[in-house]
């Protein structure tokens, strides 16, 4: 569902920031990526302070995926190499599998079975989604097509989550969707606007990230809580 990072048509290695093979040569693309670390405390706060004696397991382990997404990044993004871009690539995916696999189950109902599933259908339909949409979209922008999946998703879970009756996740949820939508054009217009920033825009991509996993986290343990 989420695209590689490299190859986008972008300066340097992928992105406007990155013009050699330096280790620092993307200094904002690689310190941003502190906004996954912060996300991933403040949900384990966030779950010491309301999983009372029950501990919340698959939120802890979504809150430790997010670290690992703000590691794995921070490798890529200071090294360019196919395993750094391996590990920042494949934990955003399961992230985005699990955490849909959750809404599912813990937002909407559906049995573990079903969410399953549910979740495997979502992520072949962002694939299809993807190809679909990067061959309109000028050259420096298709990699973002593979997010378009998990956009639409947000909304479609916030929306499900309020027809049930449940307007305080749906609105969480549809407000993680609007970060998550400034998010995307950051990403976007990185390389469009590279002579303009020279020093692009990828850094706000991982910034408003961070944000969207919190929220996204939260209101799993918001939830959970609501529902002890």
């Amino acid at each position: 569902m989420i695209p590689a990072e490299a190859g986008q048509g972008m300066q340097g290695a992928g992105y406007c920031e990155r013009l050699s093979d330096a280790f620092w040569a993307e200094p904002l693309n690689a310190i941003s990526n502190g906004a996954f670390l912060f996300a991933a405390l403040a949900a384990f706060l966030l779950l010491r302070r309301q999983q009372g004696r029950r501990r919340d397991w698959p939120a802890v382990a979504l809150t430790v995926l997010v670290g690992i997404i703000g590691v794995g990044s921070f490798l890529f993004h200071t090294m360019p190499q196919r395993w750094t871009l391996l590990a920042d690539v494949v934990p955003i995916q399961l992230f985005a599998l699990c955490y849909f696999g959750l809404a599912l189950n813990r937002f909407l109902c559906l049995s573990p079975l079903a969410a399953g599933i549910g979740a495997l259908l979502f992520l072949a339909a962002c694939f299809g989604l993807a190809s679909s949409l990067a061959p309109l979209l000028p050259a420096g922008m298709r990699g973002s097509a593979g997010y378009a999946g998990f956009l639409i998703g947000l909304f479609g879970v916030a929306l499900a989550a309020k027809a049930r009756g449940d307007s305080a996740t749906g609105g969480r949820i549809a407000i993680a969707g609007f970060v998550f939508a400034l998010s995307l054009a950051f990403r976007s217009f990185d390389s469009v606007l590279c002579d303009t920033v020279p020093f692009g825009l990828h850094w706000g991509w991982h910034l408003l990230n961070g944000l969207l996993l919190y929220l996204l986290l939260r209101a799993a343990i918001r939830h959970a809580s609501a529902m002890a």
